[in-house]
């Protein structure tokens, strides 16, 4: 059965100073909302201030130009006095079989590159044979469930030690992970950050960090040392499209795609 998300409004907190603060947060101005919204500013300032109700569509007009997310929506209408809107599905659910079966052929046809999808705190929901071929060698500890991308890469027991360029690609996580947090305003997801930031840095051996051949400027790749070979691969991350359920809104299908002809040759013959 699908579920609702147990949304719970802030202790002395109703739906105004709620949309003010997302409004500061994306930099928005009260006018600049109100033409994006077709209201007026000065009942953007009625409704921050709490001089007026907004009713139930202007609410979910407002979260749609301030991009909150969706979990976050059903929070604003509760604030509100309004039911959620946006269900809560689990992943494995029955409503929800076409999606996975979807996300697993997505993901198997991108081998023999790996390939994962992860929900909103990094934890694992699927991944390729590419992904397990990069894990092998993990302790067994890190590889219980949930598997979690996040620790998976920087623990200094996991990834961390093969990645060559450990240092810059750690910056782009954490950095990714700051926008999330932003984004999301999650006390879960701060945690893991916390907890990820604070791992000690393997110390990598000389050379750590040049590129062994020329690698694309366009974006920064990842290279990551496996059975003596270095591998080379550029991040690319999917969303789906205007989802209106929570857990589908969560999910990202990460894919590492080879950065260079060495990475693709090695990988073919490995994964056939």
């Amino acid at each position: 059965m699908t579920t609702l998300p147990s949304a719970v409004t802030p202790s002395g907190q109703g739906v105004g100073p709620l949309l003010r603060a997302w409004r500061e947060q994306r930099r928005v101005s009260q006018l600049e909302l109100a033409l994006r919204a077709d209201s007026s500013a000065r009942h953007i300032s009625f409704i921050e201030t709490g001089r007026s109700r907004p009713s139930e569509e202007m609410v979910l007009r407002l979260a749609e130009h301030l991009d909150v997310p969706v979990r976050e929506r059903n929070a604003l209408l509760l604030a509100a006095g309004y039911a959620p809107r946006f269900a809560e599905t689990p992943l494995d659910d029955p409503a929800l079989d076409a999606l996975r079966a979807g996300m697993e052929q997505l993901i198997q046809g991108y081998e023999p590159y790996p390939a994962l999808v992860v929900n909103a705190m990094y934890n694992v929901q699927a991944a390729n044979r590419g992904i397990l071929m990069l894990l092998d060698g993990i302790p067994e500890h890190l590889l219980q469930p949930p598997l979690n991308a996040m620790r998976l890469t920087l623990h200094p027991e996991g990834l961390a030690p093969r990645i060559r360029n450990l240092r810059e690609w750690r910056g782009h996580l954490l950095a990714q992970m700051e926008r999330q947090i932003a984004l999301h305003r999650s006390e879960p997801l701060r945690a893991l950050y916390e907890e990820v930031a604070a791992y000690p840095v393997p110390e990598q051996p000389p050379g750590a960090g040049e590129p062994a051949e020329p690698v694309p400027s366009f974006a920064l790749p990842m290279q990551v040392e496996h059975d003596g070979r270095v591998l080379s691969f550029i991040s690319s991350i999917s969303t789906f499209n205007t989802p209106m359920d929570v857990t589908v809104a969560e999910l990202a299908i990460e894919t590492l795609l080879p950065a260079d002809p060495a990475t693709v040759k090695y990988l073919q013959s490995l994964l056939p």
